[in-house]
């Protein structure tokens, strides 16, 4: 982004997360549990090591993320990009995991449902493992509407398709695994032809993306076989739904780790969801994964 003078982004220092925003999501015992193990530099779980940096660098990563929706709400901009590590996705309410502490999207999230009194809020992960966190967390509220797009089987091994939330959130819960191999063709099928028609007719007053590179053909913890340029095209569809529905966007980054893929598919992302008059996004034929969608989740949306 440097290097294309910040693709014209203006560029802020995220803020510590304020400590009631981020218990409306993580209990007490929780977070204090996370400052003493980073004190000590030991690991809050096989995936998740950490150091005495850690506490510093998750609660900066977290007010990152609801900075970005300050000012998104405040119309201070149409787009953010919270490009903060550590990631959140995976990290349960009262449980780090896969080198996720807090959960930095979910934050986000509720900060807007309570502090600015949205109710809907879209959150779209397409990181390639499944973003099990966020997806708990929200698993009962209509508040809500998850969509992930994840390699199946790979870790954590959650997200099934049969997961479409419970209580008030069934059907609120959009769970699409795509197998190992799954290339632009099959995650753009399942963007265009289930997450797009379900977002637009939920309405959210809000979209979130739990950006992951993952899902490139390069890294190396996963097999989709995703290019730079389906990124741009992924955020082409964001792009087009955001302005159907009259949205502000948040990108959050998750994975990537493939460093290369990771800075070349940031900046096809930003650079496609900033473009003015930006171009519509590829359409594709539906596919057997998106059939097998529908009928999941058809008595909830019209697919």
């Amino acid at each position: 982004m440097e290097e294309r003078d910040w693709l014209g982004f203006e560029r802020r220092e995220a803020p510590r997360v304020e400590r009631d925003v981020l218990l409306r999501v993580h209990p007490e015992a929780y977070v204090e549990h996370v400052r003493i193990m980073c004190e000590r530099g030991m690991s809050l779980d096989p995936d998740t090591p950490a150091s005495p940096g850690s506490w510093a660098a998750a609660l900066h990563s977290a007010g990152g993320a609801v900075a970005a929706v300050d000012a998104l709400v405040a119309g201070e901009a149409r787009l953010t990009f919270s490009g903060m590590r550590p990631p959140g996705h995976h990290a349960e309410s009262g449980a780090a995991m896969g080198f996720c502490l807090f959960n930095n999207i979910a934050i986000a999230a509720q900060h807007a449902l309570d502090s600015h009194r949205l109710t809907r809020v879209l959150i779209l992960d397409w990181d390639v493992h499944h973003g099990n966190g966020t997806n708990d967390i929200f698993h009962e509220t209509s508040a809500v509407l998850f969509a992930s797009i994840h390699q199946s089987p790979l870790y954590p091994g959650t997200g099934p398709l049969k997961d479409v939330g419970g209580g008030e959130g069934e059907g609120y819960s959009i769970n699409l695994p795509v197998p190992p191999g799954s290339d632009e063709e099959q995650w753009l099928a399942l963007v265009e032809h289930v997450v797009v028609p379900a977002a637009r007719a939920f309405e959210p007053e809000l979209v979130l993306v739990s950006a992951g590179f993952d899902a490139h053909r390069r890294d190396p913890l996963a097999g989709c076989l995703l290019e730079t340029s389906s990124y741009t095209e992924l955020a082409r569809h964001v792009s087009a739904l955001a302005a159907a529905v009259d949205a502000p966007i948040g990108v959050m980054l998750e994975g990537g780790y493939d460093l290369q893929a990771l800075s070349s598919s940031v900046v096809a992302t930003l650079e496609a969801l900033s473009a003015d008059g930006a171009a519509a996004p590829r359409s594709v034929e539906r596919t057997p994964l998106v059939d097998a969608a529908a009928s999941a989740l058809g008595p909830y949306w019209k697919l």
